[in-house]
């Protein structure tokens, strides 16, 4: 409480707004950046391992892999796990799947990111509406001052007014910087993961664009190929 009734007289009725907007951003920003820590690397080149060396015939072995996928952190991991547990549908019909979980991960990767936005936007505002009410109140204390008015007293009405102010471009700062980066890092990864779950629907369906990614073909497939060759 102490500290809480030091701050209230540096920041005026400006005080408890402030405290309030600082606090969430420090708590989206952490939040945000621990979401970021566990989403750094999509996986990309280990699933194109994985799916080297599977076999699109093996049902026993993408059932394995699917569900061993699916403990994994990594949300590619998750995606791709979701497209193989579907392989049995159509390409059309699993494009749909993946896209509405694209779209639930960039929305969950985003969360957070409009309050911030907005705290940025409200912060400079609460604070020039403190400097304005601190100049009402040095105005105020001016017009019902009985002796003369020195220096001093306009220089610590004005610095009550000035802090509010100050405090709040301070909060708006890292809110919107870190809305705006922690946004492109969202579609990034978001662009990333889609990139991937194509590529795996396309390896579902026996085609790819990765030399290093073909699907194995099993052996006795390979051998009748070679005998009616």
């Amino acid at each position: 409480m102490e500290m809480f009734h030091s701050l209230q007289n540096q920041f005026g009725l400006m005080t408890a707004p402030l405290l309030l907007c600082s606090a969430l951003t420090l708590m989206i920003l952490i939040e945000r950046c621990i979401q970021v820590l566990l989403c750094t690397g999509v996986g990309r080149s280990k699933i194109d391992a994985l799916l080297a060396t599977q076999s699109r015939t093996d049902e026993a072995g993408l059932d394995q892999l699917a569900n061993s996928l699916k403990e994994k952190r990594p949300l590619l991991f998750k995606g791709v796990s979701m497209l193989i547990s579907h392989r049995h549908f159509s390409k059309a019909l699993r494009e749909d799947a993946a896209g509405i979980w694209l779209q639930q991960k960039r929305s969950q990767l985003r969360s957070g990111l409009r309050l911030l936005s907005l705290i940025g936007v409200i912060s400079p505002l609460l604070g020039l509406l403190g400097t304005v009410l601190g100049l009402i109140e040095m105005f105020k204390g001016i017009a019902i001052s009985s002796g003369a008015v020195t220096p001093n007293d306009l220089a610590d009405g004005l610095g009550l007014a000035m802090r509010t102010t100050a405090a709040g471009l301070i909060i708006a700062l890292p809110a919107i910087t870190g809305s705006q980066l922690l946004g492109l890092w969202a579609d990034k990864v978001t662009a990333k993961l889609e990139h991937s779950l194509n590529h795996c629907n396309l390896w579902l369906e026996g085609l790819t664009l990765d030399p290093n990614c073909l699907p194995k073909v099993d052996n006795a497939k390979k051998a009748e190929a070679e005998a009616a060759s």
